[in-house]
């Protein structure tokens, strides 16, 4: 388990939000990451330096979330997008057949 990884939970330790609880969404590089603010606290969406992070055991469940798509879903979506791709292409082959004549 990483300590500075997307999803991690952190308190930060340094400036006028220290003692806040913070969720890390990017990583910048090595040594600055974008934090956001988790449970309403007051923390702004911005860059902060990792040595002024304490990460803590949670993660959100936020990433999870996303990752978790079922096969009923995936399927579905797979249909959905063939009928678009056949619609796109009879439609195409409508306009040159207009563009023959």
């Amino acid at each position: 388990m990483a300590a500075i990884e997307i999803g991690r939970v952190c308190i930060k330790t340094a400036g006028r939000e220290a003692g806040e609880k913070c969720e890390i969404v990017d990583i910048i590089d090595s040594s600055f990451v974008e934090v956001k603010s988790v449970d309403g606290s007051s923390i702004k969406n911005r860059r902060c330096n990792i040595n002024h992070l304490e990460p803590i055991a949670d993660e959100t469940e936020e990433v999870e979330e996303v990752e978790e798509v079922s096969a009923s879903e995936t399927s579905e979506i797979e249909e959905n997008n063939e009928v678009e791709v056949e619609e796109a292409t009879d439609a195409d082959e409508a306009e040159d057949n207009l563009d023959e004549e």
